[in-house]
């Protein structure tokens, strides 16, 4: 059952075009030398492959800790109705993910949460950063939690 949250309805206007390509790339860039801090939170650099292109893609994205060996994100796109496409590249290639946190590249293994496990996790990350909590306001969809878990 992963991978399986539809889009809303109504939500945030989301970010895109090449205004958001250069600030992606320049906060990757300052995630990479900084060991993972960006805009006072954790972020992690969310390489994917491309699910229509084929093409390896890299985003940054906040994460949260999640249990044994594994990262938390939400899909939140600011509150938009849709999912950011990193979303879906993991829905169409959730073992060919990579990340780089906190200075090391580690192969992972994505997977949603759902019921009781995304609500505990849920729970964890507005927690640490009520602005996602904010993020969930603006749309009709569910944020989706995904873990990602080290493969090795």
């Amino acid at each position: 059952m992963s991978f399986s949250t539809p889009a809303g309805t109504h939500g945030s206007r989301q970010p895109r075009g090449p205004v958001l390509r250069l600030v992606n790339r320049m906060t990757v860039g300052r995630v990479r030398r900084s060991q993972g801090r960006s805009a006072g939170m954790n972020v992690l650099v969310l390489r994917t492959v491309g699910r229509t292109s084929g093409q390896r893609r890299e985003v940054p994205v906040a994460w949260f800790p999640g249990t044994g060996d594994s990262w938390l994100v939400v899909a939140s796109a600011a509150g938009a109705a849709k999912h950011p496409a990193w979303y879906l590249n993991l829905a169409a290639h959730p073992d060919e993910v990579e990340i780089d946190v906190q200075g090391r590249t580690v192969a992972v293994t994505a997977t949603e949460l759902h019921g009781a496990e995304r609500d505990e996790a849920w729970a964890q990350i507005v927690a640490a950063a009520p602005r996602f909590a904010s993020y969930q306001e603006h749309t009709d969809r569910q944020l989706p939690v995904i873990r990602l878990a080290d493969r090795g």
